[in-house]
């Protein structure tokens, strides 16, 4: 099996993550993971196991380690990281790092009571912290392999959005008939299976695919869109009750993903007929609000403050219904995007950290309109010296088809 990640890259992962830690939680001895997407970004490989990392000069001995319970075979074929051990249980971790952990730091988003207490069972904790946001803070700024990932995703999500779903589109079908085919046509071009979300208990299949109103209907997603989805106990994708009719508004919102790193675009449609002058106009103000927003995403600028220059130069008229539909509005205009399609930093109130070269980020202006649908736009940037990026081929107008 030939290895994805090369040892030079992963090195520097953890050597940037020590050194969060050490800046952000001065007095840390030992961080434990058992994130799986935490676990591939810092050893390369994705398995039942527990990443132990300790501070060089920490009282409890320094050292790092993957002690992996299924399966170490892999683990071994796919990682560089250089001490990956087998275990049946935290027992026989304990039994190599020590048992003495002193100060130690814990997916607390991620990690369940269950699992900590088991821990605990076999290693001695004098603290308990948090690193979930340093290491988010860590991803956030991507390496040249990433952004490769991320570009390659970009070019195919663009050729998917805008070239093969119109192709797709029929009178009669369902919207659960036109996910099942655009995930089928996502596989054909390279997509890599699945669609990470960083939020607790998100459950979103591969987006969000609404036909005339269902695009507003409203969903535990926090996002601007909607949908029926296939019932109750599956509330994503689409139904299979709402079919496809002449003069219909189709909002389509998903991520695609290449070497386990995503991008973000949506688009509308219009099934046989002709946009009306609001619907021209609303898309034309999210395209106006997307390019407002990029020009923005430079390093050192705070997201919190692209969130109040945009938003304070929407007419009280166009921000009714912006972002959302209704009261059910979200209060950001992009976000973070990399291993999972939700990450920081947020374009939104309370994210004052400057941005840096070579964050991602993916903005989305939307807006919904009563009786057709949702409207607007969605694109992926990366963070440059000389100024955004745009990934997905740039946001476009209502696409007739």
């Amino acid at each position: 099996m030939t290895r994805e990640l090369t040892k030079q890259e992963l090195d520097a992962r953890l050597a940037r993550f020590r050194a969060a830690m050490d800046a952000r939680h001065p007095g840390w001895d030992t961080a434990v993971l058992v994130g799986r997407v935490n676990q591939y970004y810092l050893t390369g490989t994705m398995q039942d196991a527990l990443l132990m990392i300790r501070r060089d000069n920490s009282p409890c001995g320094g050292g790092q380690w993957l002690f992996v319970r299924r399966s170490y075979q892999r683990a071994k074929d796919e990682s560089p990281f250089e001490t990956i051990h087998p275990i049946q249980s935290y027992r026989d971790a304990a039994e190599i790092a020590g048992s003495d952990c002193g100060n130690t730091y814990i997916e607390t988003e991620i990690m369940t009571a269950e699992i900590l207490e088991r821990f605990k069972k076999y290693f001695h904790v004098a603290r308990i912290g948090a690193l979930d946001r340093t290491i988010l803070a860590v991803r956030a700024v991507k390496s040249p392999y990433e952004l490769a990932a991320i570009e390659e995703a970009g070019r195919r999500h663009n050729t998917l959005m805008t070239e093969i779903i119109p192709g797709l589109l029929r009178e009669g079908m369902s919207e659960a008939e036109l996910a099942s085919e655009i995930q089928m046509k996502m596989m054909e071009i390279g997509h890599h299976g699945a669609t990470r979300f960083q939020m607790f208990q998100t459950d979103l299949g591969f987006g969000q695919i609404g036909f005339g109103t269902n695009a507003l209907y409203p969903t535990n997603f926090d996002g601007p869109g909607g949908g029926r989805g296939l019932s109750a106990a599956v509330p994503i994708l689409g139904s299979r009750e709402r079919l496809l009719q002449k003069g219909d508004l189709i909002f389509i919102d998903i991520g695609f993903g290449v070497r386990g790193y995503h991008s973000d675009k949506s688009q509308a449609y219009l099934f046989g007929g002709k946009p009306t002058e609001e619907m021209i106009r609303i898309q034309n103000g999210c395209l106006d609000v997307e390019k407002n927003a990029a020009r923005l995403l430079v390093p050192g600028a705070r997201p919190s403050e692209i969130y109040r220059t945009v938003m304070g130069a929407l007419s009280e008229e166009f921000r009714a219904g912006f972002m959302g539909y209704l009261d059910r509005q979200v209060s950001f205009l992009g976000h973070g995007i990399g291993l999972n399609v939700d990450e920081p930093p947020v374009i939104a109130e309370g994210f004052d950290e400057p941005l840096e070269e070579n964050m991602v980020i993916a903005l989305e202006p939307k807006k919904g309109l009563r009786d057709a649908g949702l409207l607007g736009v969605e694109d992926t940037y990366i963070i440059t010296r000389d100024g955004p990026k745009c990934v997905t081929g740039g946001g476009c107008g209502i696409i007739e088809v």
